[in-house]
């Protein structure tokens, strides 16, 4: 689903934007008025206080209320459209149920319109869309949507283009091998849909001038080492110089840049088979 277009370098702007995604795979432009929501712009505040910096701006959005629990168990849907979706890099299906109820999921790649998709509790076909614990799941199959607590919808494996691969199942978990090359046990009647994330594509573009990034919402970021002392750790300085530290810090004095955030002795470590690359 989707592919992307390249550019005759007719302009700076061209020039180091060859490629732009296509919505050749979008069935339908509007979304389902009953499915939106308004969404306040926020700009990285927080109480009025910046708690993320480089934020404001954009184009105006509108929030598609998504499935992430799929809880309408043994009953097809059928898919009605593929949509973009501005709040996220994935593309997402609009999909109807027998009694008319209508309902946003993301789509799986190659998932096309009057496909039908089951969300059961058993063992159902081994099918694009399809939802199932993942002990119903053979090995070697890719998933998406993964719940990290069965029941509390889908929370792992949802950006555009990603895959995780069932490995076995063990006892009471199965393991999992996820897109950043981590392999961790979830508990077997956790629920996954079959398939691959849509937009494979979208880590191809290239967005090639400021412009595109502040209608995303994205404004300039400043290099600490262009600061000066009192506003940076690697300010100061005539001229250009290493930032004359052991490691590289943030304005507020953190190690940054490769540092583990992760916190020591969480409960799920215990869980993590292999760590990320």
């Amino acid at each position: 689903m989707g592919s992307i277009k390249v550019y005759k370098p007719t302009t700076p702007g061209r020039r180091s934007k060859a490629s732009v995604l296509m919505s050749d795979d979008i069935t339908k432009t509007k979304p389902e008025k009953k499915l939106t929501k308004s969404l306040k712009k926020k700009a990285g505040r927080s109480h009025g206080k910046i708690t993320v910096r480089h934020r404001g701006g954009g184009a105006k959005r509108k929030y598609r209320v998504i499935d992430f629990k799929m809880d309408r168990f043994d009953q097809s849907a059928k898919v009605l459209s593929i949509e973009y979706d501005p709040n996220r890099n994935a593309r997402i299906a609009l999909i109807e149920f027998e009694d008319g109820e209508k309902r946003y999921i993301i789509a799986p790649d190659g998932l096309k319109v009057d496909d039908k998709v089951v969300f059961s509790k058993n063992k159902v076909d081994i099918k694009l869309g399809n939802r199932m614990p993942l002990e119903h799941i053979p090995v070697g199959v890719g998933v998406y949507n993964l719940e990290i607590e069965p029941g509390k919808g889908a929370k792992m494996v949802r950006s555009a283009g990603t895959l995780a691969v069932v490995q076995s199942i063990e006892g009471k978990y199965a393991q999992v091998k996820l897109p950043s090359g981590e392999i961790r046990l979830f508990k077997k009647e956790a629920m996954a849909t079959v398939g691959q994330v849509s937009n494979p594509a979208y880590r191809l573009i290239r967005w090639g001038k400021a412009g595109r990034m502040r209608h995303k919402g994205i404004r300039p970021s400043v290099r600490g080492k262009a600061m000066n002392p009192r506003e940076h750790a690697h300010g100061g300085g005539e001229g250009a110089q290493p930032i004359g530290l052991k490691h590289p810090k943030t304005k507020w004095g953190k190690p940054a840049m490769g540092v583990k955030t992760r916190k020591k002795g969480k409960p799920s470590d215990r869980l993590i088979i292999k760590r990320r690359k």
